[in-house]
Parts: C-alpha cells; sequence; structure tokens
C-alpha cells in the first residue's frame, strides 16, 4: 500500500499515518519530522528550512523532493509507505510522478479553519524528546512540562496563531489544488473530519476498503 496523506496543517495527517503504519506495517515518511530533525541537529538544508517553516512558508522544492527521495530508495519501503507532509504543490506531484513513484491512494482529510486554529495554537512540544501536548485536548500532567523527560514545554513559532493563518491560506492556495489533481487520477479518498482519532482511522481504512 503505497499512501498520500492529504489535508490541511494541524488536520490529524501525521497523528493518522502513524496508526496506519502500524496496521498496515509499512513506514510513515514525514517531511516535517525529517526537516525538524535538520533543523535541531542545525544541517546545511536545515538552516535553511528553517527560515521558511518560521515564516510559515513552504519550503522549496528541491530540498523536499531531494530528501524524499532517498528515503524512499532505503529496503523498509519497497512493500509501501505512507507519505506525510509532500507533496505540497503541483510541481512536487508532477515530480513525484517523474521519478516513477506509482500511488495506491490519496487519502484527504477535511476539516474546518477554525477547528485547526484552535488545535494548533494550543499545541506544546518537548524539545528535548520530542513529545507533544495540547493545553485542552492533552495537557501534560504537570503544567508546562514533559511527562516523559521533565523538560520545560516550548510552544513552536509554527503553532503560533499569525504562523497557522499565514500556513492555512498557503494551503488553501497552493496545496488544496492537489485535490484535482489526484481525483483526475482516480486515487483521491476524501475522509471528512469525525469527532475522535479513532473515529477518523476507522472513516479511513473504510475509503482504503480495509
Amino acid at each position: 500500500m503505497k499512501l498520500i496523506m492529504l489535508g490541511a496543517p494541524g488536520a490529524g495527517k501525521g497523528t493518522q499515518a502513524a496508526i496506519l503504519s502500524r496496521m498496515l506495517n509499512i513506514p510513515t515518511i514525514s517531511t516535517g519530522n525529517i526537516l525538524r530533525a535538520a533543523v535541531k541537529n542545525g544541517t546545511p538544508v536545515g538552516l535553511q528550512a528553517k527560515r521558511y517553516m518560521d515564516a510559515g512558508q513552504l519550503v522549496p522544492d528541491d530540498v523536499i523532493i531531494g530528501i524524499v527521495a532517498e528515503r524512499l530508495a532505503e529496503p523498509d519501503c519497497q512493500n509501501g509507505f505512507i507519505l506525510d507532509g509532500v507533496p505540497r504543490t503541483i510541481p512536487q506531484a508532477e515530480a513525484i510522478e517523474k521519478a516513477g513513484i506509482v500511488l495506491d491512494a490519496v487519502v484527504d482529510i477535511e476539516i474546518e479553519d477554525s477547528v485547526i486554529e484552535a488545535r494548533m495554537t494550543g499545541r506544546r512540544t518537548c524539545p528535548a524528546c520530542g513529545a507533544t501536548y495540547h493545553i485542552v485536548a492533552a495537557p501534560p500532567k504537570q503544567e508546562g512540562i514533559c511527562d516523559e523527560c521533565g523538560t520545560p514545554l516550548v510552544h513552536r513559532a509554527d503553532d503560533k496563531l499569525e504562523t497557522v493563518r499565514s500556513r492555512l491560506a498557503v494551503y488553501h492556495k497552493e496545496t488544496e489544488p492537489l485535490k484535482d489533481f489526484y481525483a483526475q487520477r482516480g486515487i483521491l479518498k476524501i475522509v471528512e473530519n469525525q469527532p475522535t482519532i479513532e473515529e477518523n482511522t476507522q472513516a479511513i481504512l473504510r475509503v482504503l476498503g480495509r
């Protein structure tokens, strides 16, 4: 099963990709995680990407496609994969096709902007171990402190309201056209956002015929 997870930032793509990865026994290729690791490690690509991420802008195609192509060449992707966070533009989608990457389905999670704003602005992240929390939906046991390692949590720049709104505007302009792109190829599967993570997973499995 070779999948792409599509949807606005904060739609739950990463969460669902992780669940599906375990259920289908295929790796999740998250460009967000790859880029954040590069940023944390201060690599040249990471520093380059950080400028765009902090401003809520898309990271350039040459950076994204290069990272993805290298990752998909690894042995654990031979039986399938889930792409989360790429493609984000029509040129990226065309580049993926030109690279000979064949997809089984593109799962699009539909969710209102107002729901995303509340979800993302409440998110807090541990800079040490990467654990994530939400001040309303999933708060840490001690306010502002990671349950796992005791490190003070941070409000990432790309989770602040002005950046979230900027990212949503970019999504609607640059990424939403991918729905038509993949619908024309007969592989778009639309899932309306459900009240719980579990219900979203079941809805995705239904559209995948699982």
